[in-house]
């Protein structure tokens, strides 16, 4: 494996011990409550109506695993280059009598066979994880069934710049839309390497792998907001998250 990307796995190791630290928490959200969110509704439950075997890359702590399937999805793959992450996600679903299963890999080249899902599911910090993103667009196309869809929720591109004042919001000058990578300074990878993509990549990106792009959409609103930081740059006045649907036409 490439040392960088070994550092990286070994800083979001030591990051997803809070999913385990936090496992009853996570396990009464999961039972009580949806962790998606209204933009990502919005857009799936139109795909979801027809009960998709999903493939999730990037899967995280997995609650998003278990509210697409209580929200119509047949199944859920969760991938995900943490052990610790994974383990603690599967043991989740399994409590829970969830059809959701957990491989450990790294993205791209994922161990799934060709044409396995019919939605793969992506974001909330994943692609910043991404060395090459022709090469993951490709592998998600290359997942996908005909006619199969691609849904990302992530992190606005400009959000790295954005820093967590809370009287104003401001451009931070270590930053730079255009940069390859920076090293992230805060929760929950302190130190690893964020690969930067602009919008404009990643949209290509997806046209590149053979899909049609079929919404995009920038949102004010993050994803995800750490506990006691009321930034001034989450009032609604600069992007912090974007919305893409795209589908894999059909043969």
């Amino acid at each position: 494996m490439d040392p960088g990307v070994e550092l990286n796995r070994a800083a979001w190791e030591a990051a997803s011990e809070k999913y385990v630290r936090e496992y009853q928490e996570l396990l009464r959200l999961a039972k009580n409550q949806s962790s998606l969110i209204e933009c990502e509704l919005d857009l799936l439950r139109p795909l979801l109506r027809s009960s998709p075997a999903v493939v999730h890359l990037q899967s995280g702590h997995g609650l998003d695993d278990i509210a697409l399937v209580a929200a119509g999805a047949r199944s859920v793959t969760g991938v995900d280059f943490s052990e610790v992450a994974a383990t603690a996600a599967q043991r989740r679903a399994e409590e829970l009598a969830v059809a959701c299963r957990y491989v450990v890999a790294e993205v791209p080249d994922v161990p799934l066979r060709n044409e396995c899902a019919d939605l793969v599911y992506t974001g909330k910090g994943a692609l910043i994880w991404m060395r090459d993103l022709a090469a993951w667009a490709k592998d998600v196309g290359r997942l996908l069934e005909p006619g199969g869809h691609l849904f990302i929720c992530e992190a606005h591109p400009a959000v790295p710049l954005w820093t967590w004042d809370e009287d104003s919001a401001r451009i931070r000058p270590d930053r730079n839309y255009f940069g390859r990578w920076h090293v992230n300074d805060t929760f929950p990878a302190r130190g690893a390497v964020e690969w930067q993509w602009t919008l404009g990549e990643i949209i290509n990106a997806v046209i590149s792998a053979g899909l049609d792009v079929l919404h995009v959409a920038e949102h004010p609103e993050p994803f995800w907001r750490p506990q006691n930081v009321a930034a001034a740059a989450w009032r609604g006045q600069l992007p912090n998250s974007f919305t893409l649907l795209a589908r894999r036409a059909c043969r």
